[in-house]
């Protein structure tokens, strides 16, 4: 009998009773105190010292093996979205506007079962494992929090591995990549100025309003035009303001977008045209306008060596059917900075089957088979100790 396979089907039940209880009370981005102070007092039942507050309220907790060895990262996003829950579920969300539409209420209970599962194993450990419970994913700032607020003070990770629940995929499958797998995810906010006036004498004003509809245009070239055709990127303008009534030209116009990249030259060469770009749009139409820029997280970029090791793990373990390449998602994930302090991998565990559990990420009616959740307890454990024996 697999021990390891055992004790995650063991603790199958309390992994979901624990995963529905975090869905009924989500918590979003550095809100997530209720979440935060769960997993300590787990942690500390296990046996562990947590150290809370990082970043605000994100936990990190390492167990030391009784023997020297290599220090793995082992990381579960904790953050819910601020959006409704529209499911008729027993363990739909009991707070407004807070949803965990994107799976981190079974992220956060299928690495507490990890650390359960290794810390009962501690004497026969070689090396360290850092349990890193972290705020605001889905605002990609709490991973920068964490380790602005030393969450690896004294810490040298030789790898960092985390996974993500995935409706994309049905539930027995495992998707992995190495290289570049998930896109660079940046912000930026456009403040066009012009100068108002009454709507019937545009000639005595500068319209913003014109002015950013040729910005929305232009932009688009950016991609089309000024991007090798084998990169990827995606430039999106997903928000307009501006305006209060049909016969006022307004002073300024707000636009928002996102950029999402994974090659870093690209990256920074479309920063640098954007601005560029706008600029003498709107100088050249007698406006003008400010750039407000938001880095978000770089490109999650997995390890060779580590993907196919998680690869190997994978397809060794029963109830794991297929095991694939992962397409590259321009979504984003902060869980890009720590695989910048230690090679590792970011994989994507199936977690579909039947209606209820086909909704995208996002949605609010997002729902998980819980059939995945033991899965993902043997697959992380088993990848964590390979880690630790490489």
């Amino acid at each position: 009998m697999d021990p390891i396979r055992t004790a995650a089907q063991d603790l199958a039940a309390d992994t979901v009773a624990l995963r529905r209880d975090l869905h009924a009370h989500p918590e979003i981005a550095f809100q997530e105190v209720r979440t935060a102070g769960i997993v300590a007092d787990r942690l500390r039942s296990f046996g562990l010292e947590p150290r809370t507050g990082l970043g605000g309220t994100g936990v990190v907790a390492v167990l030391a093996g009784a023997r020297p060895g290599r220090t793995v990262l082992a990381r579960a996003d904790i953050d819910a979205l601020p959006m409704p829950d529209d499911k008729t579920v027993e363990y739909r969300s009991t707070t407004v506007n807070a949803c965990h539409a994107c799976g981190h209420d079974g992220h956060t209970s299928v690495l507490l079962s990890v650390a359960r599962i290794l810390s009962e194993r501690q004497a026969d450990l070689r090396g360290r494992v850092v349990f890193v419970f972290q705020p605001a994913e889905e605002i990609v700032q709490g991973a920068a929090a964490m380790l602005a607020d030393g969450a690896l003070d004294g810490i040298e990770a030789d790898t960092a591995l985390g996974l993500h629940l995935s409706t994309m995929h049905p539930t027995g499958t495992v998707a992995v990549r190495a290289g570049p797998a998930m896109a660079a995810a940046d912000a930026f906010r456009l403040i066009v100025r012009g100068r108002g006036g009454h709507a019937a004498k545009p000639n005595e004003t500068v319209d913003p309003i014109v002015i950013a509809a040729h910005l929305i245009t232009a932009l688009q070239t950016l991609v089309a035009r000024e991007t090798d055709p084998v990169d990827q990127a995606v430039l999106s303008i997903t928000s307009v303001h501006g305006g209060t009534a049909f016969n006022i030209i307004p002073e300024e116009v707000e636009l928002k977008g996102t950029l999402r990249s994974f090659d870093t030259a690209t990256r920074e060469r479309h920063r640098e045209r954007i601005a560029a770009l706008a600029a003498s749009i709107a100088t050249g139409m007698r406006g003008s306008v400010d750039v407000d820029w938001r880095d978000g997280s770089p490109a999650v970029v997995n390890d060779e060596t580590a993907t196919e090791r998680v690869r190997h793990v994978a397809e060794a373990i029963d109830g794991i059917d297929h095991v694939i390449v992962a397409a590259q998602i321009m979504g984003g994930d902060d869980m890009a900075l720590w695989l910048q302090r230690a090679p590792g991998c970011y994989w994507f565990v199936g977690a579909r089957a039947g209606e209820a559990s086909s909704f995208p990420h996002h949605h609010p009616s997002f729902d998980i088979d819980e059939a995945a959740l033991p899965l993902a307890v043997e697959l992380f454990t088993k990848v964590i100790l390979d880690a630790l024996d490489a």
